[in-house]
């Protein structure tokens, strides 16, 4: 399926297609040790809506118990539970989404819409500097707000962003009420966070198992996913650093931008740009790698918008950063800025919900340990 189609699965087919599966799985326990779906899964002799919503989001995709199944195709079961679950969590991502008429968007952000939409952004503000005359313009000290003062920077994004928060919280709210009971809890809440903080932190289900990495393409296993994911993930984290510490200083302290190149913000932004460069491109060229059979393929155009987005909005930070001071950064701050906003747009509705999702199973697999 091309980038500009819309992903269509039925959730009725889809539910039993995962339901069949599982049941397989739960007889035969051959992966039982693989990860956090498999000791989850033996927990219930049936399986409800609820359960494979869970359980699809505790599957973080590694392809081990695919390479390892009996059952796998040519076999006449055809078991892929890679793929079950993935098409599984795309109606998680839909019907979970606030408000729900625009669940939908996620079926359509895909490497198209990402970039039409980032350089749609990026074009007005372009136009907006033109029209004032700052588009070619040198600014002393590389001082943004010269270009685009602060204050209207807060009211353009401080509204998405805003807005991006309340949808993703209140979808995130929705499924856990949906998949974890209170009554269902065996486990201290404070020893659970700890233990789900520590898997977030150290992704240990893209371990296969046995801590020797995900099959990508083969048999082989390989730590390179695990590796680009914290990359990126730590990378997106210090660039959040990055801008809470700008607003402390420009708020608290009373420091205003640009900050030297040697301050706490430039040096956390400069080093979560490098994680957000070289772990999205390193995702990207998985992805567009990886074996057909692992996970549902119709989604890597989703996937691979996300992942471009997050790159060109880091390629364009950085190249902002390095040519502050020269004519071309207010083409480039158009550049960043647009793509920053298209991200915020459809945060809600892209591949960045799937973390959210993902550390909600995983408190509930910890609640239940």
């Amino acid at each position: 399926m091309n980038a500009g189609n819309t992903i269509s699965h039925d959730l009725n087919s889809d539910e039993a297609e995962l339901n069949r599966q599982l049941t397989i799985c739960n007889a035969c326990r051959y992966c039982e040790s693989y990860c956090a779906v498999f000791p989850a899964m033996t927990q219930r002799l049936d399986f409800n809506s609820a359960d494979m919503h869970y359980l699809a989001n505790l599957c973080h995709n590694c392809g081990a118990c695919l390479h390892a199944c009996q059952y796998a195709l040519p076999h006449e079961f055809a078991v892929n539970i890679p793929r079950a679950m993935a098409r599984m969590r795309l109606h998680t991502y839909t019907d979970y989404a606030w408000p729900r008429a625009l669940g939908g968007l996620y079926r359509r952000t895909g490497t198209r819409l990402a970039l039409a939409l980032g350089l749609t952004l990026s074009l007005i503000l372009v136009l907006t500097m033109l029209n004032e005359g700052t588009l070619l313009k040198q600014v002393a000290g590389g001082n943004f707000y010269a270009i685009l003062p602060h204050d209207s920077l807060n009211a353009m994004f401080g509204g998405i962003f805003g807005f991006a928060v309340i949808a993703i919280t209140t979808g995130l709210r929705s499924f856990w009420q949906g998949i974890a009971p209170p009554q269902e809890r065996t486990r201290s809440i404070s020893d659970a966070i700890l233990a789900t903080t520590q898997d977030t932190l150290m992704l240990k289900n893209l371990g296969g198992g046995h801590g020797e990495g995900c099959n990508e393409q083969n048999d082989t296993y390989t730590l390179a996913r695990r590796r680009f994911h914290h990359l990126t993930f730590y990378g997106f984290l210090l660039c959040f650093a990055s801008t809470s510490v700008a607003t402390a200083y420009h708020y608290f302290l009373g420091l205003q931008a640009p900050y030297a190149f040697f301050s706490v913000p430039v040096l956390l932004g400069t080093l979560g740009g490098l994680g957000l460069l070289f772990g999205p491109a390193g995702l990207l060229y998985l992805n567009i790698h990886r074996h057909p059979d692992h996970g549902d393929a119709d989604q890597r155009p989703i996937d691979r918008g996300f992942i471009l987005l997050l790159f060109i909005i880091s390629l364009s930070g950085m190249l902002l950063l390095a040519m502050r001071q020269t004519t071309v950064m207010p083409l480039l701050l158009a550049i960043h800025l647009g793509f920053v906003m298209a991200f915020f747009l459809i945060m809600p509705y892209c591949k960045f919900i799937h973390g959210f999702y993902r550390v909600a199973a995983l408190l509930k697999s910890a609640l239940k340990s």
